[in-house]
């Protein structure tokens, strides 16, 4: 690149080769692929990560553990002393009582073991076949109670075929209560002149809530 520079009227022309910008250029970037090259091949390697930190040397110092603290004193504390329990001293112990259940009192039932006389003149409910009712879960809530009395109609075989009211309890749960159970028994038939005969029998309930 020709350059010139004038002092005291005289002139002087400084001359660069063209060929020296060339060597420049191709020599810079040679370098920048130089330096690309060895940055690739050592990215993993983590060359430019700095140094791990010293670790702790392996003989440590070892620290004796501290001292247990001492036991109080008696009288060290304005809380008195906890007295220790005495050996024949019972516990209380909480007990949750049960309330007692519901109780339907049911006439006596004869056992099926005792021979019927040859003339009876009423039917009998035979024990372990007539359960009693159970106390509907609505009256038990709403206190009901009263006594039921029911008349029913055995056939010869022992099967009710007519079940009535003839003594209303008050509630209309319970005396269907006892009705449904009734309508479910087995009886002894009554007797005439030895054979089984038709007959009927008043049957009470007593409902009774738990106190």
């Amino acid at each position: 690149m020709p350059a010139s520079r004038s002092s005291s009227g005289k002139s002087f022309t400084l001359e660069i080769p063209r060929n020296s910008l060339k060597i420049a250029g191709i020599a810079f970037g040679a370098g920048l692929l130089l330096f690309g090259a060895v940055w690739l091949a050592n990215r993993d390697k983590g060359f430019y990560k700095a140094d791990p930190a010293a670790t702790a040397p392996e003989h440590a110092v070892d620290l004796a553990p501290l001292p247990e603290p001492l036991a109080a004193a008696a009288g060290s504390s304005d809380m008195p002393d906890a007295r220790p329990p005495a050996a024949d001293e019972e516990v209380p112990k909480l007990v949750e009582a049960t309330p007692p259940p519901p109780t339907v009192d049911a006439p006596p039932l004869p056992s099926e073991s005792t021979p019927s006389p040859v003339n009876n003149d009423r039917p009998l409910p035979i024990a372990g076949q007539s359960p009693p009712p159970r106390y509907p879960p609505a009256a038990l809530r709403r206190g009901d109670a009263g006594t039921v009395v029911l008349r029913v109609d055995v056939d010869a075989t022992g099967r009710p075929y007519n079940v009535a009211v003839i003594e209303r309890s008050g509630s209309r749960d319970l005396d269907r209560a006892a009705t449904d159970a009734v309508r479910q028994w087995r009886f002894t038939p009554a007797m005439s002149n030895g054979q089984p005969a038709p007959g009927t029998i008043e049957v009470p309930f007593d409902f009774k809530p738990a106190q």
